[in-house]
């Protein structure tokens, strides 16, 4: 994979991503407001979308359905997104999409290396692989689809069958401009509408780039088959594309749909975090090394919580010939390893006094010495996890053709023994290895004096192995990061380590190359937690002692609970009124645009009887009795679901917008089956969302400040690459802020962000007005650090309640502040947000949780009776109070706006 080269910082206008955001925002223009991935892609894949998949798949869904961009060029979409941010788990979904809502059957998925390639085909075609990436059977509106690879496409599609033509660029090119028997010409892609998926699509743009014949072809190959076919589409997936360079930019700037940055996903938690050892060792010593911490990584997962862990070491070397002496070097090291060699070569590189010396060494070392007497057992154990059996190398020649293939792409399985891995390039791209815990730098060579193009190779192969491995702990399996701020060992289970050079030009280079894939790496220095306390004079208060923050109960719902519809959001009395597309009709979209007709709708009442219902009904496997009866425990029977209480169609009037020139008699009785089935599916959704097993109530329960504001420790964050460095400006830039001084703040300090120091600040400027009125004001930082390893975390939050959410979530969530104001005759508990712009659209249900608390004053209900105890919430503070949140906070606090406070621009919810 090709690097692109940082040149300035200069941002760039994506005039479709721009347009999609503001859409995307917009409450008034927006016909798809509250758009979710739909149920039949969300139960037909392996694994579940995560937020920005979905936000990729909404934008997607508005280019090619909403109205205001009906009049753009939408045939031709581009999604740039980081290494290991599963875009083939999203590709494989809007495969579905584009079958299930726009009638595509046929679909190229093109690749420019052959191990994408066979990876990719076990991901979308081959159930019986374990990275096959869909359900089995596959299943849409109670329909099985099945799913076929193919060299040609038939030229009469079967109904329910997706057709997937899977090659590189290089053979769709060669069929294309050579005539060979049973290949796929130009003609063949005339036939019907294509889907065409273009992976790793940097290698596309060779015409815009002046680059190698072979590649312009490559490019025109995939332009003549979009061309061929007024409705053929191109979906391109890159993780590089250097908007810098004009060309590309002049291309792309219309078509770039969704941006994912690595960086943003190593902020996310979706990966590893990655931290850089560099020293001044020999080869040899760095693979002692490595495999000292690759062992203890194994030991301590495996002493501490019982898991089968088994992380992979790979050395990468500049050339083959160097990869093949640095296998034998390394076999001749273990082949002779004994316990004095360890302990020898601890003693001679413990420097563990010196502040620039590795933390994780440091931790590994003082593993073994502590084991000192079983320091042979140990030797012999890890002669046997290295042995020669459990070595592979990547550099043969016919690599792809033999067992190492799938060795290679399976590390993580059980049966897989595999502990290391000798390479130069052939992993760079389609390696989806996620047990990579070290990466070795092989140097003692000519050849490895670390120029700009090896190290944008390195980084590149960095950024691959940084993806997340999902071990089970205490019976859960996380896809996310859980150590973040742990001060024990267990750091090393979500940390890759990259050995390498303390050369300066080299690491002149290599952070270089870092910076520009805006890559988050810090070298592995000392970063001890910081102690965070509850400061003593605060803990000699009243309110400590006898004070309470206060959180809503959670209750468990019996199954007598839903006993009907409306249990679930549905309203079962009233006339329903769907809004169709016809299924049996195609309307000519430009004659569409020019007959007015066709854009006035009428009602159309539709005749619904007990054969048509059944029939709805058997067409989706969701309303056979015994997949119904897993949702509505009380439903004794079938035909009980027509009654009164559940479907109640017989009292209702079915009603459809249709174009104005089709009458009701024009519908055929497809067409009112597929009304009723549109009907059932919402129906569907609202059950699946409305059944919960617990759910939040309006009962606010107090929990002791003194046994739950508590000390705890936390670590600043160290990185010196990419966006994630300090900068000075960054409003999300962590460090530590002193509040020793500040007699409102409950803890001596705290570790957050500059938005977050911001409001602290804000609040301190408004402590004299609020002393005024209350005797006691206390802002508290809600970190969930205080009780991560606890159960207390769990009851330290927020549930939606009652009818509240437009939108339905399961999760709760902490504020992280909560500002305590008390006196004899009232006790308010007020919850602050901050908030960082990037993030209020994907967390708005939380604000709309905060004030639908306000909303509902009246109708809380306290275990505490505390004289005027109050709970409210304030809108989530922004950088430079852009949504007025202080101003709010003044309305609820003292009945008025802060002295004072003035606001340069009207509300703006988008700040």
């Amino acid at each position: 994979m090709s690097l692109a080269k940082k040149k300035t910082a200069t941002k760039v206008t994506l005039s479709l991503l721009e347009a999609l955001k503001k859409f995307d925002q917009s409450y008034l223009d927006n016909e798809f407001l509250g758009y979710k991935t739909p149920a039949y892609i969300v139960d037909n894949m392996k694994h579940r979308f995560r937020a920005y998949q979905n936000d990729a798949m909404r934008y997607y869904h508005y280019v090619r359905q909403a109205k205001a961009f009906k009049y753009r060029q939408n045939n031709h979409v581009l999604f740039n997104m980081a290494t290991g941010s599963g875009k083939t788990d999203l590709m494989a979904g809007l495969v579905l999409y584009l079958y299930h809502e726009l009638g595509y059957q046929q679909f190229v998925f093109t690749v420019n290396t052959t191990s994408v390639l066979k990876k990719t085909i076990d991901n979308l075609t081959n159930p019986s692989s374990s990275k096959y990436l869909y359900q089995v059977p596959l299943e849409i509106d109670g329909q099985r689809v099945r799913i076929e690879p193919v060299k040609q496409f038939p030229a009469t599609p079967r109904k329910n069958v997706i057709y997937i033509k899977l090659d590189t660029i290089q053979g769709i090119a060669s069929d294309l401009f050579t005539q060979k028997e049973n290949t796929m010409g130009l003609s063949e892609y005339k036939k019907h509408k294509t889907a065409i998926l273009a992976d790793e699509a940097h290698h596309y743009s060779a015409s815009t780039k002046a680059e190698k014949e072979d590649e312009k072809s490559w490019e025109r190959t995939i332009d003549l088959i979009l061309k061929s076919h007024e409705d053929n589409c191109l979906l391109e997936f890159t993780a590089t594309i250097d908007l810098d360079n004009k060309q590309v930019f002049d291309k792309y700037q219309d078509k770039v749909l969704y941006q994912y940055a690595l960086d943003r996903y190593i902020r996310d938690g979706y990966s590893k975090n990655i931290r850089r050892i560099q020293s001044s060792n020999t080869d040899r010593d760095n693979m002692m090394n490595a495999i000292l911490l690759s062992e203890f990584r194994r030991r301590y997962a495996l002493e501490m919580y019982g898991i089968p862990f088994k992380p992979v070491i790979l050395f990468k070397s500049p050339r083959v010939a160097d990869s093949l002496a640095a296998e034998e070097k390394f076999h001749e090291l273990i082949e002779n390893l004994s316990a004095d060699q360890v302990r020898s070569f601890i003693q001679i590189n413990n420097n563990e006094t010196t502040e620039e010396f590795s933390e994780t060494l440091s931790r590994t070392y003082s593993y073994y010495l502590k084991n000192e007497e079983e320091l042979g057992e140990i030797v012999r154990e890890m002669k046997r996890q290295f042995s020669r059996q459990r070595v592979i190398n990547a550099n043969t020649t016919n690599l792809l053709e033999n067992d190492q293939y799938q060795a290679l792409n399976t590390l993580e399985s059980p049966s897989n023994l595999y502990r290391v891995v000798f390479a130069v390039a052939k992993l760079t791209e389609g390696w989806d290895v996620l047990n990579l815990y070290d990466i070795v730098r092989i140097s003692d060579t000519p050849s490895a004096k670390g120029t700009k193009t090896s190290t944008n190779s390195e980084a590149q192969l960095i950024g691959r192995g940084a993806r997340y491995y999902p071990f089970v702990l205490e019976g859960k399996k996380s896809y996310t990061r859980r150590f973040e701020e742990a001060s024990r060992d267990n750091l090393i289970l979500e940390t890759l380590h990259y050995h390498t050079i303390n050369e300066p030009q080299y690491l002149k280079n290599l952070v270089a190359s870092l910076d520009a894939m805006d890559l988050p790496t810090g070298e592995d220095k000392k970063n001890p937690p910081i102690a965070i306390k509850v400061k003593p004079s605060f803990k000699k208060t009243k309110l400590y002692q006898e004070g309470a923050i206060y959180y809503n109960q959670v209750v468990e719902v019996s199954d007598d609970y839903y006993d009907n519809l409306s249990k679930y959001g549905i309203d079962n009395t009233s006339d329903i009124t769907i809004e169709w597309k016809l299924a049996t009709r195609e309307l000519n979209y430009a004659a569409k645009s020019l007959n007015k007709d066709y854009e006035e709708v009428r009602l159309l009442a539709i005749e619904v009887d007990d054969r048509l219902i059944y029939k709805a009904l058997n067409k989706n496997s969701f309303f056979h009795f015994d997949r119904l009866k897993q949702y509505l425990p009380l439903l004794k029977t079938r035909e009980e679901f027509l009654g009164e209480k559940w479907l109640n169609l017989s009292a209702r009037t079915l009603r459809a917008t249709a174009p104005k020139t089709i009458r009701k008699e024009d519908l055929t009785p497809e067409d009112r089956l597929g009304i009723l089935s549109t009907y059932l599916l919402e129906v569907e959704k609202k059950i699946r969302s409305g059944y919960r097993k617990a759910i939040g109530t309006n009962k606010f329960e107090g929990f002791a400040i003194k046994e739950y504001v508590a000390d705890y420790n936390k670590r600043v964050p160290n990185y010196d690459t990419g966006k994630m460095k300090l900068m000075a400006s960054a409003p999300q830039q962590v460090r530590r802020q002193t509040y020793a001084n500040e007699d409102f703040f409950v803890y001596d300090s705290a570790i957050i962000n500059q938005t977050e120091a911001q409001l602290v600040d804000r609040i301190k400027e408004r402590v004299q007005e609020l002393l005024a009125v209350y005797d006691q004001v206390y802002l508290i930082r809600m970190d969930e650090n205080m009780h991560r390893e606890s159960a207390k975390n769990e009851k330290l939050k927020l549930y939606q309640f009652d009818a509240h959410p437009r939108e339905v979530h399961y999760e709760a969530f902490q504020p992280d502040f909560i500002l305590l104001l008390a006196n004899e005759d009232s006790y308010l508990q007020i919850f602050i947000e901050p908030k960082g712009i990037n993030l209020l659209e994907k967390d708005q249900w939380k604000e709309d949780l905060l004030l639908f608390i306000n909303e509902q004053e009246g109708e809380l209900v306290f275990e505490d009776q505390i004289n005027g105890l109050r709970i409210k919430g304030v809108r989530f503070y922004t950088m430079n109070d852009g949504r007025h949140s202080l101003k709010q906070l003044g309305e609820i606090a003292l009945g008025k706006t802060f002295e004072g406070l003035t606001y340069q621009e009207e509300l703006n919810f988008d700040q």
